[in-house]
């Protein structure tokens, strides 16, 4: 049985703002014209926790000074599956360098969700301001389009 690809999604806070990273450089991007978290897959004898902090650094110069999860969600679209470790970390340092998958912005958390993203994103993000609870969420689409949402305690 095939080993299911671990990803990590790291949304880093400021002054009630995301970063959030809207995809338009890379060819044959899955989530091109989408904005989403800064991440990416977790490597080979890494942990989740050293996947984000590499992501973030090679994604946005900056350096994290702690970090805990705040959830994971199992992604499926068609016959692809994907576990995803989700982050909301605000003890980070360091400036801004150009992303080559896209544009970083600082987005407020208020307006955030009228942004293109995947609508199944649109579940957990209000989770992640809930420090003392950890989401489990499972997001099935069908050809990128939403079919059902399920919360795991």
């Amino acid at each position: 049985m095939k080993e299911l690809p671990h990803t990590v999604q790291i949304y880093l806070k400021k002054d009630d703002c995301y970063l959030l990273l809207y995809r338009n450089k890379k060819k044959n991007d899955v989530n091109e014209g989408k904005w989403i978290g800064v991440g990416g897959h977790v490597e080979k004898g890494e942990s989740i926790d050293q996947a984000a902090i590499r992501e973030v650094k090679e994604e946005t110069g900056l350096i994290i000074h702690s970090l805990t999860c705040n959830g994971e969600v199992l992604f499926v679209n068609n016959d692809y599956q994907e576990l995803m470790y989700v982050y909301e970390i605000d003890d980070f340092s360091g400036e801004l360098i150009d992303c080559n998958e896209g544009e970083l912005r600082w987005v407020p958390i208020s307006t955030m969700l009228e942004l293109p993203m995947w609508e199944g994103d649109k579940y957990y993000l209000p989770l992640l301001g809930k420090k003392d609870s950890y989401f489990k969420l499972e997001i099935k689409y069908r050809d990128k389009e939403l079919v059902s949402v399920t919360t795991y305690l």
